[in-house]
């Protein structure tokens, strides 16, 4: 499959916090990211290039992700109304992902 990065339109932030240590990263305009179906899951990698380059790589097996994307679901209506470019941007992706997995039955 082809490998494909994508400019960062928002911003993303990371943080990993160990006992001992924390490590804290923000992936603004200007980085990169790449997602794409891998195994039985999603990858997504952000790619900040440059002086100050870092790249963070999460996997996220299909399970998990159907849980989180539940939970998060379950927070959004406990929260204010969403403004409608945010709403509109994530109804055509969510859009997207639904009719590619509709497709694999």
């Amino acid at each position: 499959m082809k490998r494909t990065t994508h400019p960062v339109p928002d911003k993303a932030e990371v943080a990993i916090d160990f006992p001992d240590q924390v490590y804290m990263g923000s992936f603004s305009r200007g980085t990169k990211f790449e997602a794409r179906a891998e195994n039985d899951g999603l990858m997504i990698k952000l790619i900040r290039e440059g002086e100050d380059s870092r790249v963070v790589e999460v996997h996220l097996h299909h399970h998990l992700l159907a849980d989180i994307l539940a939970s998060w679901g379950e927070s959004l209506s406990q929260e204010p109304p969403m403004d409608p470019d945010h709403r509109k941007t994530l109804i055509d992706a969510l859009t997207k992902v639904e009719k590619a997995v509709r497709k694999r039955r």
